[in-house]
């Protein structure tokens, strides 16, 4: 499916080194702000006190976060659990209060509101839970690089599984760098919308190195450089990359407007991936495979052993 043709190849290896710098330049600011600033880790890591309140009536989530924050936890996340009369709260560690002091509190506060609202559950989690879900998430990230590595290798060539867990990985590092440099929470369905931009963008990233090989495998072709065989396929595979993109971030964005703040880090996460998607998987992935020296020879037989092949 197609919505435009275009005929001309866009010449966009020729501007590879000013693509490559830019990357270079947002992969510096990402990585040092990661490390002059670190993360806004959310409860899910840190640890913290998680309540279940229930309300006889749907509840006004703006309303509780306003009383959270008279007790001095601004942060705190509130968010619907099971209907929208069930509200999971989850507040960080606070030194010298318990749970259960806590519990009676934040219990106190909401009856200033509303005086049915019932606390049906309190549990803590500590920092050890946090440290065993952050090295976790850290394996499964390393899981998924060797596999898309492992299979890219298998499907194609050696130089194109590091070019595109090298793009891959640019678009991980950028992720993490805003949520450092704008210090947003990052919390596990950040984490998990981080894992699944890598699996988004490597599909990206082999349906160009798909079109590369046909072209490379094509006898009327033999005459383009590998410059020119990467512009061909990136500019034959346009139209399906905006429709694939566009499709998606037009549901992502519906999560980023309607899904409140349940959804929201975890749908600008995804927002974020998609749009250095698109740019990774395009202009940093082929110059890569192209620096290493991707030709031919790597995705075709040579004339000679196909003559051959066809003699025998």
């Amino acid at each position: 499916m197609e919505w435009f043709r275009i005929q001309r190849d866009i010449p966009f290896m020729r501007h590879a080194l000013l693509f490559n710098v830019i990357s270079l330049l947002t992969f510096v600011i990402a990585v040092g702000s990661l490390a002059t600033r670190g993360l806004n880790w959310g409860v899910d890591f840190t640890g913290g006190t998680v309540m279940e309140v229930a309300y006889p009536h749907p509840a006004e989530l703006g309303k509780i976060r306003e009383a959270m924050a008279r007790i001095g936890f601004s942060d705190a996340a509130v968010q619907n659990f099971g209907t929208s009369r069930d509200v999971l709260i989850r507040l960080p560690v606070k030194q010298g209060v318990t749970s259960a002091k806590l519990s009676e509190l934040v219990v106190q506060e909401l009856r200033k509101d509303d005086a049915k609202v019932e606390m049906r559950r309190v549990e803590f989690v500590g920092p050890q839970v946090g440290r065993e879900l952050f090295e976790a998430g850290a394996l499964a990230l390393l899981f998924v690089c060797l596999g898309i590595v492992f299979y890219l290798w298998v499907r194609f060539e050696w130089k194109f599984g590091v070019s595109a867990i090298v793009a891959n990985l640019h678009d991980v590092v950028i992720i993490v760098g805003f949520f450092s440099i704008f210090q947003w929470e990052f919390s596990l369905p950040v984490l998990a919308a981080v894992l699944a931009v890598l699996g988004y963008s490597v599909n990206e990233s082999v349906v160009v190195f798909d079109r590369v090989r046909e072209t490379f495998r094509n006898r009327r072709m033999r005459s383009l450089t590998v410059a020119q065989v990467m512009d061909h396929a990136i500019t034959a595979t346009m139209s399906r990359t905006i429709i694939t993109h566009l499709s998606t971030q037009l549901m992502v964005c519906a999560m980023l407007i309607f899904g409140g703040e349940t959804l929201f880090y975890f749908a600008l996460a995804l927002t974020i991936g998609i749009l250095f998607g698109i740019y990774s998987s395009v202009l940093v992935a082929c110059p890569l495979a192209m620096y290493l020296g991707a030709s031919r020879e790597d995705l075709a037989k040579p004339e000679k052993k196909e003559a051959e092949s066809g003699a025998v």
